[in-house]
């Protein structure tokens, strides 16, 4: 009954160990499942919000395209000036009329009227320019 009992005893010992190892094993698998979940959150929220991610992403292009807006602006500003930089080298009637604007320059026999640049209640109108 020695070998029988020992054989006996081998084989609780060895179930036992077997279910030790798959329930080690079972075990493993979840602190790996585990992990690698928050591994795949951690990653994802450095794609979202990191350095280079998506949010970074947007306010670049919302900077790009704001950009693009003033350079397109700027460009309309500059076609405008140059436009009115070729009349002022061709057209006397030009040149007369940014004289007369700017050096309040008048022809003989006209009057220019200055009203006040803000509306006062008290305040008297200006006199006429000769």
């Amino acid at each position: 009954m020695t070998r029988s009992s020992n054989a006996h005893t081998n084989k609780k010992k060895q179930g036992a160990m077997v279910r030790f190892f798959e329930r080690s094993h079972v075990g493993w698998r979840k602190v790996a499942t585990g992990a690698a979940a928050l591994l795949a959150v951690a990653m994802g929220y450095h794609v979202i919000f990191g350095q280079n991610g998506l949010t970074a992403y947007q306010q670049k292009r919302q900077d790009a395209q704001s950009l693009e807006q003033q350079m397109r602006s700027l460009q309309r500003e500059n076609d405008l000036l140059k436009g009115h930089v070729e009349r002022l080298k061709n057209d006397p009637n030009a040149i007369e009329h940014q004289a007369r604007e700017e050096l309040h320059y008048t022809r003989p026999g006209e009057v220019i009227y200055t009203l006040p640049a803000s509306s006062g209640a008290g305040s008297e109108p200006t006199s006429p320019k000769r």
